[in-house]
């Protein structure tokens, strides 16, 4: 069984029992045609959608897709993360990052964040220069920032440390 969340708002239960999808314990028949790579048509209760998938991140098991022009946030639980929830080690694999390291040597073209702001994951953190392309930093965990060790126009080694989370 899968609990999926939608906009996190609505929440279903849906399960492959024998071959049959139920939704919410209820049997639900779908007609699906492949359109393309991330695309695909549904027929459901005499209902056409047009579906693509737009983005997919497997590690936190979250999608977006469009369906008829209108986009939707997904995300799935299965049986395993309830179980981890239920015996409270569902925080165990959260990344817990005390720094950001430079990943190759190069310029630090801009700091886009200041000391004791507040970060989420995936928050641009600064901008380095290597091999002539301009690569953006990006925070890897949600967090505050305790100090940026490096400044505009500051030269950096590989596996320097830039920043420092609190």
């Amino acid at each position: 069984m899968h609990k999926v969340k939608v906009n996190d708002q609505f929440l279903f239960e849906i399960e492959d029992k024998d071959s049959v999808l139920l939704v919410n314990g209820n049997p639900v028949q779908v007609d699906l045609s492949k359109i393309g790579n991330n695309s695909t048509h549904v027929l459901y209760q005499n209902n056409s959608f047009n579906t693509e998938l737009i983005e997919l991140n497997k590690a936190d098991k979250t999608c977006k897709i469009k369906v008829n022009g209108n986009i939707y946030q997904i995300s799935v639980e299965d049986q395993f993360d309830t179980l981890l929830k239920q015996l409270g080690l569902d925080n165990l694999a959260a990344n817990k990052v005390s720094e950001i390291k430079a990943p190759m040597p190069g310029l630090v073209l801009k700091v886009l964040v200041e000391e004791n702001a507040e970060v989420k994951k995936g928050d641009n953190l600064l901008i380095l220069e290597a091999m002539k392309m301009e690569n953006i930093l990006k925070s890897s965990t949600d967090g505050v920032i305790k100090k940026i060790l490096v400044k505009q126009g500051d030269k950096v080694e590989k596996n320097q440390i830039l920043v420092q989370f609190k």
